[in-house]
């Protein structure tokens, strides 16, 4: 059976850098089998996480073929992936297009990602997008059963890790920049 997931908008009041209170709508994506089951999941996990009064503002079908949680990353990407594929009758090639929602720090590290997940993939594709997602957490359902177990254990432990330090790379090439040839000459 494949997985539904539903993007809720959730409304609530949330305290800010300086301490002041304000507004705001944040997006959640949770696994569910219906419209009601994934507003009575969006309620208990939210109400984990915010103390104070919420409100669910919207619940829509969310256009995701995969979900793909990635260590040290804080971010969710949208990639576009096009599926290739010859069609004999016709002698043309067609595009099916699928989204893959996939965590990353960054546009480029999203694309690597992208690439290591359709590593195993037989037929050919390109990846024409890939833009930032609003979603702010993914809530995958587990039932419970032994085996699920350790995967929600995994994937909470793979969403939950932070970046890491970044290290500021030196760049050694052999070329100057025309900014820096004009202060030269």
């Amino acid at each position: 059976m494949s997985t539904t997931w539903y993007e809720c908008k959730v409304k609530y009041r949330k305290t800010d850098e300086t301490g002041g209170q304000k507004i705001t709508t944040e997006p959640y994506l949770v696994d569910a089998l219906s419209y009601t089951e994934a507003e009575s999941r969006i309620n208990e996990e939210m109400s984990a996480y915010i103390s104070e009064e919420f409100k669910i503002t919207n619940i829509k079908v969310a256009n995701y073929a995969e979900i793909h949680p990635f260590e040290n990353a804080d971010r969710w990407f949208r990639s576009k992936v096009s599926l290739l594929a010859y069609d004999e009758e016709s002698g043309k090639e067609r595009k099916t297009n699928m989204y893959l929602l996939v965590q990353a720090n960054e546009v480029k590290e999203a694309y690597d990602n992208t690439i290591s997940v359709m590593k195993g993939t037989m037929g050919d594709y390109t990846i024409p997008a890939i833009s930032e997602s609003p979603i702010m957490d993914v809530f995958p359902y587990f039932s419970g059963e032994e085996g699920e177990l350790e995967q929600l254990e995994r994937f909470n432990a793979i969403k939950a890790s932070k970046p890491e330090a970044t290290v500021e790379i030196e760049d050694h090439m052999e070329f100057e920049t025309a900014l820096e040839e004009e202060v030269a000459v």
